[in-house]
């Protein structure tokens, strides 16, 4: 190994030896102006070396491992326990969404038409619907069915009348068409 600053000379085993020499009796010679003497000072290596020395001493031996606490069950410290009057407590969690708002749709029918008949749209225009004049439209919440009814007028504006609650099962089947 060479020294950046003397390219021709090589440094030694000896040279760092020296270095750390020289280094070594500086900071004592410190420690010794400060009042103290080198032996005060915490050497952080020798800490190292010590704990690192008595966890491998304590590896080798056999230790009992003290054993887990017992396992309890979470029981009513977790958990809210049930009350017996749950009709109160349901209705309470009802009221927190009372207050959520829907987008309610009813649907006259659907058809399907290519980019070229829509730029053909004009006013007036009568686009044909799968749906027929009498069927019952569809209530849609949210982009689902729920109930069909029929189209009713009330003071000069559009109503639907619920006639039929869809059930889970007709649900699938409605989404499926």
């Amino acid at each position: 190994m060479t020294d950046p600053k003397k390219p021709d000379q090589s440094i030694g085993d000896d040279d760092w030896a020296d270095a750390m020499f020289e280094q070594e009796k500086a900071e004592q010679e410190n420690a010794e102006q400060q009042g103290g003497t080198p032996a005060d000072d915490e050497d952080p290596w020798a800490e190292a070396m010590a704990e690192q020395a008595a966890a491998e001493s304590a590896d080798e031996a056999p230790a009992e491992t003290p054993e887990p606490p017992p396992a309890r069950a979470a029981g009513e410290s977790v958990f809210r326990p049930l009350e017996q009057g749950g009709g109160t407590a349901a209705a309470r969690d009802l009221e927190m969404i009372m207050d959520i708002p829907v987008k309610l749709a009813v649907e006259l029918g659907r058809t399907r038409i290519t980019i070229k008949q829509l730029l053909e749209l004009a006013q007036g225009s009568v686009i044909e619907l799968d749906g027929l004049a009498g069927e019952p439209m569809d209530i849609l919440i949210n982009g689902y069915l729920i109930a069909q009814g029929e189209v009713v007028v009330v003071d000069d504006k559009y109503g639907i009348r619920i006639t039929e609650i869809i059930t889970p099962s007709e649900r699938v089947q409605k989404l499926n068409r």
